[in-house]
């Protein structure tokens, strides 16, 4: 007795070394970093638009967190295009930037809650769908 096994089913896809958690990882990584790169490109032309009194949070004033989140968000969609290819580097590199970014975020909570609790929740999210076991897999 033969079983047909439909294109692009689970055994396929587990030989390719993807899974729909990965595909679902690569395309948060990438709303993640444009979600940096936007609150970047916001803290460098528009200081006045975040909610905090003084220029400073924690050590860096706005134009120093717009280009360390655009610099981040550059990177993480470039990781994200990497976790979409297979390609392993970019899994791990994906856990560290999320990482950075959630720890970021939780400094930059004072200027614009909203926006850094949004993205500190999809760093988690991402942070599971990057590391989320493949369907099948054992703990042996």
């Amino acid at each position: 007795m033969t079983t047909k096994m439909a294109h692009g089913s689970a055994s396929t896809r587990q030989r390719q070394g993807t899974s729909g958690w990965l595909t679902f990882a690569g395309t948060l990584a990438l709303v993640v970093g444009a979600f940096n790169v936007i609150a970047g490109l916001v803290a460098l032309f528009n200081d006045d638009y975040y909610l905090v009194g003084e220029n400073q949070i924690l050590v860096f004033d706005f134009t120093a967190w717009g280009w360390i989140w655009l610099m981040l968000g550059i990177v993480q969609i470039a990781v994200g295009a990497g976790v979409v290819a297979g390609q392993m580097w970019a899994r791990a590199a994906g856990v560290l930037l999320a990482v950075l970014a959630a720890i970021g975020h939780l400094a930059f909570l004072q200027a614009f809650p909203m926006w850094s609790v949004l993205t500190i929740a999809l760093c988690v999210l991402l942070i599971y769908a990057l590391t989320a076991p493949p369907a099948g897999a054992r703990g042996d």
